[in-house]
């Protein structure tokens, strides 16, 4: 297919594709029923392409997320009380969340490594 133009939709670069040989296509009835079949991706859509096909190749995958990735969030918005920012602004909520990733990381290497240990990292 033809790139024929590209849009900017929501802050996102759309590229539209057609071709005009769809009338001559035997499978047009499966395709489209307008004139031309019409189609358009996200500049960065070959990325999302690429992950999902790593995603097929290893299903497992999301299941490590969850049980990595995904833990440190839920804890975090338990701490928060599964609410907003009490801050407002980029710069203030970003130093929020700083804090308790911070806050986090503290208490999973005192879990794990014990006060002693810490307090002499720190000094160090």
């Amino acid at each position: 297919m033809t790139r024929r133009f590209a849009s900017v939709e929501k802050g996102m670069t759309i590229h539209v594709y057609w071709t005009t040989r769809c009338a001559s296509c035997a499978l047009k009835a499966q395709c489209t029923t307008g004139r031309e079949r019409r189609i358009r991706r996200w500049e960065h859509e070959t990325v999302l392409d690429a992950m999902e096909e790593r995603l097929r190749a290893r299903p497992d995958a999301m299941q490590v997320r969850k049980s990595t990735v995904e833990h440190a969030f839920g804890t975090l918005k338990g701490w928060m009380g599964a609410t907003h920012f009490l801050t407002k602004g980029l710069k203030s909520t970003a130093a929020e969340m700083s804090l308790d990733v911070l806050a986090y990381n503290m208490k999973r290497v005192i879990g794990i490594l014990g006060v002693q240990p810490l307090l002499a990292g720190i000094r160090v």
